[in-house]
Order: C-alpha cells, then sequence, then structure tokens
C-alpha cells in the first residue's frame, strides 16, 4: 500500500454524515469507544505513543492537513487548511491554515506548529524520541513567519517524497505554544529556536515534547488543548480518556457529544456482553474468541501492519546467529494458520499484494517457514540459549504464538519464557526488559502503520525511533531512501529483490503475518468504518451517531 493519492474534499465524511445524521436520536449520549493498546501520551509522534491506543483516540482531537480514510487513502482536510505543489524539482509545498482554526483554548493555530512536527521528526535534533523521521527528514527548510498561517515545506534536490501527503497529517502537529508556555517562553520563540539552531534551548524543547503530554487522572487540561472536533475533557483512574465536543471547533460540530476511549483490557466479551462498550476495533483474537451478542455487528479486515518479532539490540539476540537460530524453531506456518492468513515474507513491502512483495520474499525466506530445530541447533554451535519474549498482555493470540514458540525450540536447545506484561511495549526492549518483542509496525499493539510501505519501511533505517532493533546497514538505508521517491515499479521491484536476501541474512526482525482487525459495533451506532492504519476505526468518530 503505497497510499499517494490525496482526495482534496471531505467527500467520504460528508457521505458518512448523511448516513449518521439519518438516524440521530440522543446524540448527547456518551459512545464508550475501545481500542487496542493504552492511553499513555497525547504525542503519540514519540516511540511509545506511536505503539500505543493514542492515534485510535486522537485522530478527530489533533487534526492535520490530512488523514487517513477508510481504505488507508489520504484525505485532505479542508477544514484544517490546503497544500499546493509550487515546484516539482525540487519539490515544494505550500500550506495554508484555515484562517479559523484555533485551539480549544482559543490560541489560533499557526505555523509555528509545522516548525516543531518538522524539527521534533526530522532527526535533525537527537533530543526528540521521535517514532519516524520518515518523509521529514527530506524537508530541507519549512519558511514560517512566527504567529502566521502561512509555510513553504521545501524538499532537498532529489528527495521528492511520494507520500508526502502522510507530513504534517493529523495527529502529527502538537501545540508549540503549550511548550513556549511551559518554558516560560513568548510568543514565537520556540520557532525561532528551531530556525536558528540555539541547541540548549532546542534540548529544553525536545525534553518537553517528550513527556509533556504523558497522560493520567490528574492532567492539566491547559496542557492538551485540542484543534479538532473533540478535545480531552478528563482521563479516568482505569486509564480511558474521556472526550466531549470542542466548542471553539470552526467546521461541522461533531454528531455525538461525548466519546469515551477505553484501553483494552481483559474484560472486553463481559463488557460487550453487558452492552458497556458500542466499538471495539481491536488485532483479532487479541481478546480471544470473541461472541457477537444480538444488538452487534462484526467486522474482520487487514491491517497494513505486520506482526512479527522485533529482536532486541542488546543480550543474548544482538547476534545474528542467535536470531537465525529462534527464528528457524519458530513455526512460522502454524502461527500464520492459527492466525487464519498467510505467513507474510516481506518486510518493506509486506502489504503490497503484487510482484513487489513477492520480488523483495523470494528465495530465502523459503527456510524459514516451517520450524527446523535441527538446523536452529547447528546455527547455535548446539550451546543452549534463553530467551525472553514480550508482549503487552492480556493478548490471546500472542500468549499462543509464544507458547507455539517455546513448545518448538526447546528442542533446538532454547527456552523460551513469557515475558508479557500490562506495560510491555518499545521501552521494555531498550531497558533489557525482554529480548523479543511481538508487535505489530514500530512495536505497536494495533496496526501500527502510516498506510504507506515506503514510509514504514524506515523501522529498518539505523537511527530511526521505532527501528528498535537496532539495525545498522548501509544498503537497506540506502534501498529505504530510494522507495520513498521512487514511482517506477520495475526500480521498485530491483530495489526490493535486492533486499530481500540481506535482511533474511541479517534478520533484524521475523515477519509473522498481516495483522488482522476485529471491528465490533453496536447496532445502535451508525457511520463507523474500519481502517488498516494505526489510527482505526477513530478516523471519523465526529460522524459517529450513537441512537435511541
Amino acid at each position: 500500500m503505497r497510499g499517494r493519492a490525496i482526495t482534496r474534499t471531505g467527500a467520504a465524511l460528508a457521505a458518512l454524515t448523511l448516513v449518521a445524521s439519518a438516524c440521530s436520536s440522543g446524540s448527547d449520549h456518551v459512545i464508550d469507544y475501545a481500542v487496542d493498546g493504552t492511553l499513555i501520551t497525547y504525542n503519540t509522534n514519540t516511540v511509545a505513543g506511536a505503539a500505543s491506543g493514542g492515534p485510535q483516540a486522537f485522530a478527530r482531537v489533533l487534526t492535520g492537513f490530512t488523514y487517513r480514510g477508510p481504505d488507508g487513502q489520504i484525505i485532505g482536510d479542508r477544514d484544517y487548511g490546503s497544500v499546493a505543489v509550487v515546484g516539482r524539482a525540487p519539490l515544494v509545498l505550500d500550506y495554508e491554515i484555515n484562517a479559523n482554526a484555533v485551539y480549544s483554548d482559543g490560541k489560533p493555530i499557526t505555523c509555528d506548529d509545522m516548525v516543531l512536527a518538522w524539527a521534533a521528526q526530522s532527526g535533525r535534533n537527537p533530543g526528540f524520541d521521535a517514532a519516524s523521521t520518515a518523509g521529514y527528514r527530506d524537508v530541507a527548510t519549512v519558511d514560517c513567519a512566527p504567529g502566521q498561517k502561512k509555510a513553504r515545506v521545501t524538499f532537498a534536490p532529489d528527495r521528492g517524497v511520494l507520500d508526502y501527503g502522510q507530513l504534517f497529517g493529523a495527529t502529527s502537529l502538537m501545540p508549540s505554544h503549550v511548550i513556549a508556555d511551559q518554558l516560560g517562553l513568548g510568543d514565537g520563540a520556540v520557532t525561532t529556536a528551531l530556525q536558528t539552531g540555539d541547541a540548549p534551548l532546542i534540548d529544553r524543547i525536545a525534553q518537553t515534547w517528550n513527556t509533556l503530554w504523558n497522560l493520567g487522572p490528574d492532567i492539566d487540561r491547559k496542557r492538551f488543548p485540542s484543534s479538532g472536533p473533540y478535545q480531552i475533557e478528563s482521563v479516568t483512574k482505569d486509564g480511558a480518556v474521556v472526550l466531549t465536543a470542542n466548542d471553539k471547533w470552526w467546521g461541522a460540530k461533531p454528531l455525538a457529544q461525548r466519546v469515551t476511549v477505553w484501553p483494552r483490557g481483559a474484560d472486553i466479551q463481559d463488557r460487550v456482553n453487558r452492552g458497556e462498550f458500542d466499538i471495539v476495533d481491536i488485532a483479532a483474537g487479541s481478546s480471544g474468541t470473541l461472541n457477537l451478542p444480538a444488538g452487534y455487528s462484526r467486522a474482520d479486515s487487514a491491517s497494513a501492519g505486520i506482526e512479527q518479532l522485533i529482536f532486541s539490540a542488546q543480550g543474548p539476540m544482538a547476534a545474528p546467529p542467535a536470531r537465525r537460530a529462534l527464528a528457524l524453531c519458530t513455526p512460522r506456518d502454524t502461527i500464520a494458520r492459527n492466525a487464519g492468513v498467510q505467513i507474510a515474507n516481506a518486510r518493506l513491502s509486506p502489504t503490497a499484494d503484487d510482484a513487489l512483495s513477492a520480488a523483495e520474499s523470494a528465495g530465502e525466506a523459503g527456510q524459514f517457514a516451517v520450524a527446523n530445530a535441527d538446523a536452529a541447533r547447528a546455527a547455535l554451535n548446539n550451546q543452549p540459549l534463553t530467551v525472553r519474549i514480550g508482549y503487552q498482555s492480556p493478548n490471546a493470540r500472542l500468549a499462543a504464538t509464544v507458547g507455539a514458540i517455546a513448545q518448538s525450540c526447546a528442542a533446538a536447545g532454547i527456552t523460551v519464557t513469557d515475558a508479557s506484561g500490562a506495560s510491555v511495549g518499545p521501552q521494555s526492549l531498550r531497558d533489557n526488559n525482554i529480548d523479543v518483542l511481538i508487535g505489530s509496525t514500530g512495536g505497536a499493539v494495533g496496526s501500527g502503520s502510516t498506510g504507506s510501505s515506503a514510509l514504514d519501511a524506515y523501522d529498518l533505517r539505523f537511527g530511526n525511533g521505532n527501528n528498535l532493533s537496532g539495525y545498522a546497514n548501509g544498503r537497506i538505508d540506502g534501498i529505504i531512501d530510494a522507495l520513498a521517491v521512487t514511482a517506477d515499479p520495475k526500480e521498485l521491484s530491483r530495489l526490493l529483490g535486492e533486499a530481500g536476501p540481506i535482511l533474511w541474512g541479517d534478520i533484524p526482525t521475523l515477519p509473522l503475518y498481516r495483522q488482522q482487525r476485529t471491528l465490533l459495533t453496536s447496532k445502535r451506532v451508525s457511520a463507523v468504518q474500519s481502517n488498516p492504519t494505526r489510527w482505526g476505526a477513530g478516523w471519523n468518530m465526529d460522524r459517529w451517531v450513537l441512537g435511541g
């Protein structure tokens, strides 16, 4: 999925509005929405934030120039602003924010937020704990006069990123004025510091960007202004985020007054049986076999994320022989079959159902399809190995996956322990609390995907925040960079064909299968649609209506 088309109107939302309006009654009721992960931060651009349930929760709280539609396509959000291509060599884009656009605290939305997004996610300032630099790293300049609503974005020569519509989109733009207030700076000071390279101040800005928007029951709401139809009202002691309509929103008003977003727990079936959840948007099988009570509908679909083993950059799995051994004894065929899907063999083009995926996965992947304990033992020279595999629990499917790996690898002298926990995630690898993380793209509990395979590929680029395995290969970096700016199918196939043998030799990750999604919806709720990207069903939250 390369996702390069941008729909210039809100036609998709408009159509859903008509459906929702036709059955709207009791629009002041609360809609209860359960998502994959925990809700730990408002800033979904950090490594932990991107892997959390935050994107599903805040797609219509922190808006941008674009959002991802129900098929993962890029849709222009004209309520927020407009984008115009004014140059091709190099690529130059003019952005203009809606004249009426204000945050829920009354402060105007300006291009200062674009400068902050670029500075945080370009890789130029290492203090920012950004999940990915994809696309932003190729921007040479963001010309913005502090306090203004226009900006010109110029890309580096020969770096015209084809999926540029992904940049400055929903959830990527954080309120820079909140950082200024927190640091006691004047208007425009954050932008000026970032533009002039004031290193000491940039470091303070980065540390604030990393942690200022952490969520908890005691949040100071002044730090969490909204740029969308909904705003945060509160956070419960159970970690749920209560959203309410933003009265400063200048676009079409949300059709439901309140939405409570719940982190997934162990009691989903019970709460669905009691009618307490109106929408459940989770990885298929993560809550076991969900029975569908009367009054609910179910939709299953493929996400754009790949469930995978992500090996730690430290400890016993830092060395390729150990990674190879675990990969060789992992029963990928059985694991994929239990998920009801085919094995995923591609890393850089995993969701392409065509020759591109085949070009990357041909040949070398075959030796890792079926568990081979003898080959795994030989890769370790008959030495024992103990591996801690973690994932965010509860998750019935991943628990079964670890069990299957443990049983299969025992014959190779590899002891696998289940190191799951409610807070396990990317940071667990960093802190050496686990040796392997099972997650989707970027270590996410949910899809984790941007919707663009070219941009998702950056999770294997050296220095990228969500390159959780610490993988470093200069040729792969070059291939990933080329994929982002290459449209010719023959060249794409050549690049992927070159990458495949390298990645199967180094094994920074072990792809398992394309994560499937389950969407349960109460029949009292209208206009809910799934989405294969990390923003999930929340992409059009403001069009949902709970009737009767």
